[in-house]
């Protein structure tokens, strides 16, 4: 099974979420976080994940005279190629895009279900808007979003720290159409629509990330 067929899966998305931060977690531990999931589902995503690389084996301890293994990501396996993402089909971009949305709203639905859920407090986040730029307007805010991501990227657990969920999404929202490219003689370049995934990192952010596969 390739990078694509093992990433593009919600529940082996939801492990890998489940396991950022350099943390370690054996398929038991992994149950209790994926709770609504079956443990039996668990555990073979888990063997997959292994097997293909993405999870390697951290440590064995015997428990209850079986042999229990603590497992992590392998960063270097969770990106997907700009080669692998430039070849992707329209039903590999479909397809992927449900797994995205699916573990959205299960990740949503598990953090409304925990105990103290203050979606208010916690800066929750599910805003859409259109934007309307230019490709170097567009290529300028990717890259200002990608630096404002990846220098938090590298933060491990710590006290005071707690996961939370990003999903950016970036798509042209519409055709131009109309005498100067819109119904209402504006004009402009594509619109943009964009969706938070749950505990708004930081404070509401209302802008948007570039839609190419960069990773997990």
């Amino acid at each position: 099974m390739d990078t694509l067929d093992l990433l593009l899966h919600p529940v082996r998305l939801r492990i890998t979420h489940a396991m950022s931060g350099g943390r370690t977690c054996s398929a038991v531990e992994l149950c209790a976080v994926l709770h609504d999931v079956p443990k039996s589902t668990v555990y073979r995503h888990v063997g997959l994940l292994a097997e293909g690389g993405v999870l390697e084996v951290a440590g064995e301890q015997r428990v209850r005279g079986a042999v229990e293994r603590r497992y992590r990501l392998r960063r270097d396996r969770m990106a997907i190629t700009p080669e692998a993402g430039a070849s992707m089909s329209l039903d590999d971009h479909r397809r992927g895009f449900a797994a995205a949305m699916a573990v959205l709203l299960a990740e949503f639905n598990a953090y409304l279900d925990r105990p103290g859920a203050a979606p208010f407090a916690d800066s929750v986040g599910y805003r859409q808007g259109v934007y309307w730029l230019s490709p170097d307007e567009l290529a300028e805010m990717i890259d200002e979003l990608r630096h404002s991501f990846a220098s938090r990227a590298g933060n491990g657990p710590a006290p005071g720290r707690r996961p939370h969920l990003m999903s950016p999404i970036f798509f042209p929202a519409e055709e131009p159409v109309g005498d100067e490219g819109r119904p209402d003689g504006r004009g402009g370049a594509d619109g943009q629509a964009r969706a938070e995934g749950h505990e708004g990192h930081e404070g509401h952010m209302e802008g948007q990330v570039n839609g190419q596969v960069d990773g997990a």
